[in-house]
């Protein structure tokens, strides 16, 4: 018999531990989006790791910004930033207050209220693809810049919070280069994914963009 995920919610505790411990462990976790339509909640299948001043690929590697503020805060608030003009991406602060490390949620399966983000993702092929990528997965669960600075540990009333679900067992886990990170920060084996599990988003090494002449 297949026990059910574990509803206690995550503390900030969880989140207050080096960015390469957390990561791995958030496999498995269940994010939970509440919205005034209604619950949605996601099984975390792929994250990447950010370690602030140690991680040229860090947003928080040359310090404070007004963009980057929240990164600077306690463990266990929600970082979103908005990338090329179009998409937004949400991290999870941790380590200590002034670290700067975070966690990017790169992709999950929608476990409950996938009505509500097919909605927003009109362009996914089945309910595989509802979250598979970090921009998909803040699509779906209507991520934006509002939410950036939210407590995902709070008790109660907050839009995001995390739950301890069912960890991927440590012998399921793989790792391997961040997506698209470029530079010295390019060779850190940071991205961490469910082995063999299909919401997980195909590798893209960095690609240059070119400039317009």
């Amino acid at each position: 018999m297949i026990a059910a995920p574990d509803r206690t919610p995550l503390t900030r505790e969880f989140f207050d531990r080096p960015v390469l411990e957390v990561a791995p462990d958030l496999l498995g976790r269940v994010l939970v989006r509440t919205t005034p339509d209604g619950p949605i909640e996601l099984r975390l299948t792929e994250v990447e790791a950010y370690d602030g001043p140690n991680d040229p690929g860090s947003h928080a590697y040359r310090g404070p910004t007004a963009r980057n503020g929240v990164m600077f805060g306690p463990p266990g608030y929600v970082y979103v930033y908005f990338t090329y003009g179009m998409w937004h991406c949400m991290n999870l602060v941790c380590g200590p207050e002034g670290r700067a490390s975070a966690v990017l949620l790169r992709a999950g399966e929608i476990t409950e209220g996938a009505e509500l983000a097919r909605k927003r993702r009109l362009s996914a092929r089945n309910d595989r693809e509802l979250a598979k990528g970090p921009a998909r997965l803040a699509t779906a669960l209507g991520i934006d810049r509002a939410l950036d600075g939210t407590d995902a540990c709070a008790t109660e009333g907050s839009p995001l919070s995390l739950l301890a679900g069912t960890p991927v067992p440590s012998d399921q886990v793989r790792n391997g280069p961040r997506t698209g990170v470029s530079g010295d920060g390019g060779v850190h084996p940071w991205r961490f994914w469910a082995d063999n599990d299909p919401t997980v988003s195909p590798y893209r090494a960095h690609t240059p963009r070119r400039r317009r002449t």
